[in-house]
């Protein structure tokens, strides 16, 4: 039965690849491919590889994963080797050449079908595979432990549905998640889970996140912002989902006139969800202006919508509260660590499942607390509005219980050492051969 689901797995990818074009080709049109670098989508590479030396290869799809794992790539690079990171959005190689262009090559990672992967893997021939959080593509793991390269999943965690998912198919998972050398888990959950499915090696490090540096905020922007808004109290409301928006709009009618000049902050998860939102709480008759457009907040504005990608530091630096979204009306929840990292007290719904760790360490510091509905999310805020000792504290609880989730890093690395010591020696092998060799 494994055999015959990955073999239509890899079927489909044959018989799909002509239709690649046009799937590409409709992701660029909506953002989210760089129209520049398509080739590497398929596995063609956009630089040379370093020579000679080991190679390693580090995957995190997103700007959370890259920045979570952002201060393990630099220790790997500062020893010496050569580093290739793909992610898959054009956000997260803003945040790769940004943050770490001087320790890694950046490239898009290759769409799992074969023709894609091979050629990805025959230009680089990384030595090792890091792949982060729960990036599981069956094409490219076959591939790499047919070709003997070790794979491994750091800071790896898996959703209750995505648990549920692979446990209806035992079979298929042992066959996937047997392949890893090494499982490097966020939680003693996420350990057990992939126990459960056939990992062999399973390690416990924490979350890299909270070892992760603050999100940066432009100065100028932070300045900008900080002084459109004045001494107006306000509260921002982040990643958000469809349904929340409306939680919160209703939240801000009930309460500014408790409050005078209260101005929310909505950062959806989705920014391209601006254009819609903003005409939608407009027909409540709230006044509202978009950061896309360019527009800053004035005496008269009840809603700042902060539909900008990469300015997430900044909107979290003006507020001391925020509630965090796919919460209420979504599953699941968002990673609060972000927020908790910048002194920010939390509010979120109850539905945090993905994050049940960091969740429960905030609740029992008391840097967050859970509402069920508008009801709740109104009188909390209500309440930390009106004293801000109470907003002090919370927000001095929240950065405690970040110090407390920290050394992920340290034994992340710990966990890694057996596969990169032999590398390391490999290049200093290599360095000490060239000092004779130029005598």
């Amino acid at each position: 039965m494994t055999r015959a689901a990955f073999a239509a797995y890899r079927l489909a990818g044959v018989f799909g690849y002509p239709f690649l074009k046009p799937y590409v080709g409709w992701r660029v049109a909506r953002g989210k491919e760089d129209r520049r670098r398509l080739k590497e989508r398929y596995g063609i590479a956009g630089t040379t590889r370093p020579e000679p030396g080991p190679l390693v290869w580090i995957h995190a799809a997103s700007v959370g994963e890259s920045a979570a794992v952002a201060p393990m790539v630099r220790a790997i690079a500062a020893d010496g080797l050569a580093v290739v990171m793909t992610t898959g959005t054009t956000t997260s190689a803003q945040f790769v050449e940004d943050r770490l262009a001087d320790s890694v090559i950046h490239q898009y990672v290759p769409l799992d079908v074969r023709p894609a992967v091979r050629r990805f893997l025959d230009h680089w021939r990384p030595d090792l595979a890091i792949v982060a959080e729960s990036e599981i593509w069956p094409l490219t793991i076959h591939e790499l432990s047919a070709r003997r390269i070790p794979q491994i999943l750091v800071n790896a965690r898996l959703s209750d549905r995505s648990f549920q998912r692979w446990k209806g198919r035992p079979r298929l998972a042992e066959a996937l998640f047997e392949k890893f050398a090494q499982v490097i888990a966020q939680s003693d959950i996420d350990a057990e889970r992939f126990r459960l499915l056939g990992a062999p090696a399973v390690t416990l490090a924490g979350n890299l996140k909270a070892d992760a540096e603050p999100l940066p905020a432009d100065p100028k922007a932070l300045a900008e912002l900080d002084a459109a808004i004045g001494l107006r109290p306000r509260f921002a409301a982040i990643s958000t989902h469809p349904g929340e928006e409306e939680i919160v709009a209703e939240v801000h009618e009930r309460l500014k006139g408790r409050h005078r000049g209260l101005l929310t902050l909505i950062v959806p998860r989705h920014v391209e969800r601006g254009a819609v939102l903003a005409k939608t709480l407009s027909a409540r008759g709230l006044v509202v202006r978009r950061r896309s457009l360019g527009e800053l907040p004035d005496a008269d504005t009840d809603v700042y919508l902060g539909d900008t990608m990469g300015e997430l530091g900044v909107y979290l630096r003006l507020c001391e509260i925020a509630f965090i979204g796919k919460s209420i009306t979504g599953q699941g929840g968002q990673n609060p660590i972000e927020a908790a990292m910048l002194s920010t007290g939390i509010l979120s719904g109850r539905y945090v499942q993905n994050f049940r760790d960091s969740y429960q360490r905030l609740l029992r510091n008391g840097g967050a607390r859970l509402v069920r509905d508008t009801d709740t999310l109104a009188a909390q805020l209500d309440g930390l509005l009106l004293d801000p000792m109470q907003r002090m504290a919370m927000a001095g609880a929240a950065m405690r219980s970040v110090g407390e989730m920290r050394g992920a890093l340290e034994r992340t690395l710990l966990a890694l050492d057996p596969f990169l010591h032999p590398l390391r020696l490999s290049v200093s092998l290599e360095r000490r051969g060239h000092v004779v060799a130029g005598r």
